[in-house]
């Protein structure tokens, strides 16, 4: 595939979306943000980059002097991941610091491009039985993934690349979104 044709899927792709979907996971973080409850953000390798960029765009870019700042965390932290990874194993990697750290009606955003990462699904297993709210953004056919959540936002594509790049999209839509929101 070249470059022309790499784009040219990826602008077919824009006008697949579940746009339905990207707007009810805007009304989750408005309603989490109004009451002061906190977003945890996970997924791994280039989702976790991508959850680390979203939850920068959250915690920085949408503080406004007449609304309630978003309280988000990654579990990412290295050592707590690499601890977690090294004593419990790589699926424990997400849960057990969501575990600590997160309260009902809270929201959990698994992050996973296949749908099936074993350790986001845990975590998000344990997230809804927590009681917080949970988002999985995925891709493919959504995976293990689209069935555990509250709310699933599949990319409706099988090219790793393409949904990838449509995750870091969406997100930045939903960020310009809570954006508009009165200051």
């Amino acid at each position: 595939m070249g470059i022309r044709e790499y784009f040219a899927g990826l602008s077919e792709l824009i006008g697949r979306l579940p746009y339905g979907k990207i707007e009810a996971l805007v009304g989750i973080l408005r309603e989490v943000r109004e009451r002061g409850g906190c977003v945890f953000v996970f997924g791994n390798g280039g989702s976790a980059t991508t959850a680390s960029h979203f939850a920068c765009d959250l915690g920085k870019g949408t503080v406004a002097e007449k609304r309630p700042r978003f309280r988000v965390v990654t579990l990412h932290d290295i050592a707590t991941f690499s601890a977690y990874a090294n004593d419990c194993g790589y699926e424990a990697v997400f849960v057990e610091p969501l575990k600590s750290l997160a309260r009902p009606g809270d929201v959990a955003v698994g992050i996973s491009a296949s749908g099936n990462s074993p350790n986001v699904l845990r975590a998000l297993e344990a997230a809804r039985e927590m009681g917080l709210r949970t988002v999985g953004i995925t891709g493919y056919q959504g995976g293990k993934l689209r069935e555990l959540v509250e709310l699933c936002i599949v990319v409706p594509s099988d090219d790793m690349q393409w949904i990838e790049d449509m995750h870091l999209a969406i997100l930045h839509a939903v960020f310009r979104a809570l954006l508009e929101d009165e200051a």
